[in-house]
């Protein structure tokens, strides 16, 4: 069978598995193991075996499991609760406020999380009473809550760079310190699309009279000095130098797991409920990492990547047109795809037809988190529309969909912005470790 032939096969039945509900991990190391076999049979179980150890015992893979623990742990000492009320009490008396409280929340839980669905989940159940008690619009209510969980894979420390770099072999460092700049960019453009909305309609979000004094703004504000203060340590680290990325993931969860005790939150409930999520959590990552390098070689043996290497240079496409056009096919896959999913199958591709035009790969690595954060939200699989749902029963799925259609707007605005500022996203890493 001819070697083009036979990749395009091995898509078409991951494609299939997929649908089928197969776990993504599996689904890519059975495709990849058989397409292998298919090309060098004597290579299929010593890669399928090799790949597996390589991803277990790698080092720069601790940062999943100490980040994610350090976000469990932030959830159940509170830290989490305090950044939301400090946004709540500066922000909640203006009109919107509550929902733009809740995109500022997400966004300071994300930076220590890493995780869309974790920020979601804890932010929603914390910020959606409170929109429900001021009869703030479902539409509203719950799309800024789905939207604004989707800063945890762009806000480092962030899940979706760390897969990204290790798929790439690109610096996670690099890549933490250029979702910076972006992600507080999306989250601005996420409370004026808030503000807009209420704008064009203000029943949406009634006016509150929930007022508070200028000593109990700065109390809220000081209450949430110790989330503050663990994302400047970590992140700061890391930009200073003085810490690697793996190194301020450990940090930083020693730093809450101290919080944590400090606050008697260290309860046995506590530790069943926080080292689990965190064990399910890195669990799933590792395994879609395992499938995907599999999965990986077999695409390498196949060389259909040099092929449409060829074929997109025939054709004279620019850097620019081809990353626009692969960023309209990860917008169009984020709808039927899970995000990791998409990454894993995607970057694997292009790749060595990227990297040949010039295109600087840590650029891309943020659009395309963009990209896949659009998908969290798009229907028909929108995992954190789903998410929510889950803490809003009574919402109907489509009211969902359609509050989240401001946010999806600001995701594309972002896109455009750092698609003609390229400098937003790199200037943090160039000044850090050189251009």
């Amino acid at each position: 069978m001819d070697l083009i032939t036979l990749a395009i096969l091995g898509f078409v039945s991951l494609l299939i598995l997929l649908y089928l509900r197969m776990p993504v991990g599996i689904a890519m190391m059975l495709v990849g193991t058989v397409g292998i076999y298919m090309v060098r049979p004597a290579a299929a179980l010593p890669k399928l075996a090799g790949e597996i150890f390589s991803e277990a015992t790698s080092y720069p893979l601790t940062i999943i499991p100490l980040f994610v623990l350090m976000g469990n742990l932030a959830g159940v000492s509170g830290m989490s609760r305090e950044i939301y009320g400090a946004a709540h009490a500066w922000l909640g008396r203006f009109r919107g406020g509550l929902a733009s409280a809740a995109v500022v929340g997400c966004a300071g839980f994300s930076a220590l999380s890493g995780s869309s669905l974790a920020s979601a989940m804890t932010m929603g159940r914390v910020s959606l009473p409170e929109m429900k008690r001021f009869n703030y619009h479902d539409g509203l209510a719950t799309g800024a809550i789905a939207a604004g969980g989707t800063l945890g894979i762009l806000i480092p420390p962030s899940a979706g760079f760390v897969v990204y770099a290790i798929l790439t072999e690109e610096s996670i460092g690099r890549l933490f310190l250029a979702g910076v700049v972006p992600g507080l960019l999306l989250t601005l453009l996420f409370i004026a699309a808030i503000w807009i909305t209420v704008t064009l309609d203000r029943s949406k979000a009634p006016a509150t009279d929930d007022t508070m004094s200028a000593l109990e703004k700065w109390k809220a504000l000081w209450a949430s000095s110790t989330i503050v203060g663990i994302i400047f340590l970590t992140i700061g680290g890391i930009y200073t130098g003085v810490f690697s990325a793996t190194e301020a993931a450990g940090f930083g969860a020693f730093l809450a797991f101290l919080v944590t005790v400090y606050r008697r939150r260290m309860t046995r409930e506590n530790i069943v409920q926080v080292f689990g999520q965190t064990l399910r959590a890195t669990g799933t990552v590792y395994l879609i990492l395992f499938g995907a390098f599999v999965f990986k070689t077999f695409v390498g043996f196949t060389g259909v990547t040099y092929a449409l290497s060829l074929w997109v240079n025939e054709l004279g496409l620019t850097g620019t047109q081809v990353v626009i056009a692969f960023l309209l096919m990860f917008i169009i896959l984020g709808m039927f795809l899970d995000g990791f999913a998409m990454l894993v199958l995607t970057i694997p591709l292009v790749q060595p037809i990227l990297e040949p035009l010039g295109v600087d790969m840590i650029l891309f690595g943020v659009l395309a988190v963009i990209a896949l954060e659009m998908g969290l939200i798009s229907p028909p699989v929108g995992m954190n529309v789903f998410i929510v749902k889950s803490i809003a029963p009574d919402v109907p799925i489509n009211q969902i969909f359609r509050g989240i259609w401001p946010f999806w707007i600001a995701m594309f605005a972002t896109l455009i912005i750092l698609l003609v500022f390229p400098s937003l996203a790199l200037y943090l890493p160039n000044s850090m470790f050189g251009s």
